[in-house]
């Protein structure tokens, strides 16, 4: 059993190098929703931070292509984040209430 613990322990040790040496390199902040991560929270909660590749085709090694990112975000690149996706939501309904309704023809000749 202990070899067992100790690999886990190795592992768990191996990612905590990986955030602390992404964190120096790229900040604190998320790489797609640009937000700020806390680090003080335990893994595998929406704020905390998570390794993630910065292109499909990324080796898991490679600490040059590997970024920090919330666990929430949405791993395609783009910041589809609940919150953005909610600013994109309400613009688009303002500009739909912002165009002028257009009467029918028929029920305007009566």
């Amino acid at each position: 059993m202990t070899g067992i613990s100790s690999l886990w322990t190795s592992r768990k040790e191996k990612e905590r190098r990986r955030v602390a040496t992404l964190r120096t390199r790229d900040g604190d902040d998320c790489r797609r929703c640009r937000r700020a991560l806390r680090f003080d929270l335990p893994a595998g909660h929406d704020l905390a931070p998570k390794v993630e590749p910065m292109a499909v085709d990324a080796r898991a090694e490679e600490l040059e292509r590997m970024c920090l990112t919330h666990w929430r975000c949405n791993p395609s690149m783009l910041d589809h984040t609940g919150e953005v996706l909610d600013r994109v939501r309400r613009k688009a309904e303002a500009e739909l209430l912002a165009k002028p309704r257009r009467r029918k023809k028929a029920a305007a000749a009566r």
